[in-house]
Parts: structure tokens; C-alpha cells; sequence
């Protein structure tokens, strides 16, 4: 394999089941997409049916369209109940999909909307399904994360829904955070059952539509630079890519543009933040959302496993 890893490099994905969240556009859609055209079966969970459909009918091969909102915990019941009826296994869920930068909002239930979207909605929905692929050889969980987990980086459990004040840029930092928490604490608790395994992904910059709320004050300075600092979603979406189907990947890792800063390029192991790897912090993150979702996971932390993967994470 070349040190640049493209598409060309993804397996054979015939008899393989993915769920892509937010795949009609963007990333999610490149993802959908690549996935697709190496076969296999893809079903695209989207808020808006009609724009999924259109994005269905552009893919090649066995593309279906599932209804998901999460901002809503009914949404999120009804799809992952829908998926369990028409599915008997599934062997990647792509947590994609997310909101960026939103004016101060909350989603149906009262989280705060990036944090409810980016974070509780696919905890949620990885919880309601993830029976469907323990029991897979080869099963992947993979979250998609981002730069901007660094910001502010702190889960901040004594206003997690940013009642008191709100910052656009730190709530998505906090929501990206605890997408990159998830999955560690997920993979530990993963480590027991020794088939489905979690990985995380960011995109770098990437052109995509996420960036639609960002206030008008930066809209026209990053216009100017977007050429410059961002990559097109088809690269943008090489990391998740990767971390779904690389043969080499392993549970708790993290991939990311291998450019400078992380910024574009093609998809390598990076390294999250240091407050991303503290375990104290992911179990008292699991127990708020599982409280929060009333969601329960069909798998528990083991003791004797103390790191996300036992050797895949470094620091």
C-alpha cells in the first residue's frame, strides 16, 4: 500500500452493511458514496427524505434512504427501530452527520443543539443498534470528530447544555469532544466482545455545508481563504473512508488529513487532544448521556482493561 491512501485502497465491501448518518450531502455523502461503489450496501440516514432520495439516485449500486433526525430522541427510536426490521446485521455505522457554529438553540428534548446533534443523538442511535453488529466479524463503529474538539476542550458538566452563557465555537468544541470521548470509552468497553470495534475520524477543512452558520463577520474573510485552507468534501471524507474499512485500522484509533496542522491531505493516524484521553472524564461522560438518552449499551466497561484499545491510542 502507498504512503497516500485514496479510495483505490478500500476492500472489497460486497455482503458488507453500512449506515452513513447525514449522508446526502458533504462528507456523508462522499462517504456513502466511495462505500457504494466498492459494494456495499448503503443506507443513507438523513433528516430531509426528499434531499436523501436525490443523493441516492446520483450513487451507484444497493443505496437506500432511511429518515433520522438527531435533535429528536423520538427520531432517533423510530430509525433505529425501522433499521432493525429491515436489517439483520450491520457492519459500519458512520456517526457523520452534525450541526457547526449554530446560534444558541436546542434540539426537541432541550439539549443544546450541537451537543444533542453531534454527540447524544448518535450516542443514542449506536446504543439502539449496536446489537446488530456485535455479533459481525469486522464491525466498526466510526465517529466523526474535528479539529475544533480543542477548543475550550472540556466536557463542562456544570452547564453541559450552555444555559448560564453561550459560545457557539466552544459548545461545538465541547459536542466534537465528546464525539472523540465516546469512542474511547466505547472501544474499552468493546475490547471484551472482540468483533465490533470504535474509531474516530476528522475531515480536516473541508468545503462543505456545515460551515453555513458561522457568523457573518468570518463568512467573507474564509471565502477569500477557502481556497487555501480547505479541502474538497471527496478528500475531506478519506479519513472516515479509512478508518472504516483500512484492514490495519484498530479500535480507539484516530484519523485525519496528513497535511500540516491536520488541515488537508491524505488520511494518516493523528492524535487527539490530551484531554480527550481522560477516562475519569469519558465514564462520567457515558453515565450523563446514558442518563440523558435513556439509552443503555449491550456492553459494560471491563476493569481490567484500563486504555480504549490496549495498545492502539498513543499519546
Amino acid at each position: 500500500m502507498g504512503k497516500k491512501w485514496t479510495t483505490a485502497n478500500i476492500p472489497d465491501q460486497r455482503g458488507r452493511v453500512a449506515v452513513v448518518t447525514g449522508a446526502n450531502a458533504g462528507l456523508g455523502y462522499e462517504t456513502a458514496k466511495a462505500l457504494a461503489e466498492r459494494g456495499a450496501s448503503v443506507v443513507l440516514a438523513v433528516r430531509n427524505i426528499e434531499k436523501g432520495e436525490q443523493a441516492a439516485a446520483r450513487m451507484t449500486g444497493d443505496v437506500t434512504v432511511q429518515a433520522l433526525d438527531l435533535a429528536s430522541l423520538d427520531s432517533v427510536r423510530t430509525a433505529a427501530a425501522a433499521l432493525r426490521s429491515r436489517l439483520d446485521r450491520i457492519d459500519l455505522l458512520i456517526n457523520n452527520a452534525g450541526v457547526m457554529y449554530t446560534p444558541k438553540q436546542t434540539t426537541r428534548d432541550g439539549f443544546e443543539m450541537q451537543f444533542g446533534t453531534n454527540h447524544l443523538g448518535h450516542f443514542a442511535l449506536t446504543g439502539l443498534l449496536l446489537d446488530l453488529m456485535l455479533p459481525v466479524p469486522g464491525s466498526r463503529v466510526v465517529t466523526v470528530s474535528s479539529t475544533g474538539h480543542r477548543i475550550r476542550a472540556a466536557i463542562h458538566f456544570d452547564d453541559l447544555q450552555w444555559q448560564r452563557s453561550y459560545g457557539r465555537a466552544a459548545a461545538y468544541g465541547q459536542s466534537k469532544l465528546a464525539n472523540l470521548m465516546f469512542t474511547y470509552e466505547l472501544q474499552r468497553r468493546l475490547t471484551a466482545h472482540g468483533t465490533t470495534v470504535a474509531v474516530a475520524a476528522h475531515p480536516g477543512m473541508s468545503g462543505t455545508e456545515l460551515t453555513r452558520n458561522i457568523p457573518a463577520a468570518l463568512r467573507l474573510p474564509l471565502t477569500w481563504l477557502a481556497p487555501l485552507i480547505t479541502q474538497k468534501p471527496a478528500m475531506g471524507a478519506l479519513p472516515t473512508l479509512r478508518a472504516a474499512t483500512d484492514p490495519a485500522a484498530l479500535g480507539g484509533q484516530y484519523y485525519g488529513p496528513g497535511g500540516r496542522n491536520e488541515v488537508k491531505g491524505h488520511p494518516r493516524l493523528v492524535t487527539s487532544s490530551p484531554e480527550s484521553y481522560e477516562a475519569a472524564v469519558q465514564q462520567r461522560l457515558w453515565a450523563v448521556s446514558e442518563d440523558l438518552t435513556g439509552v443503555r449499551f449491550p456492553v459494560v466497561r471491563s476493569r481490567q482493561n484500563s486504555s480504549p484499545s490496549g495498545s492502539a491510542v498513543t499519546m
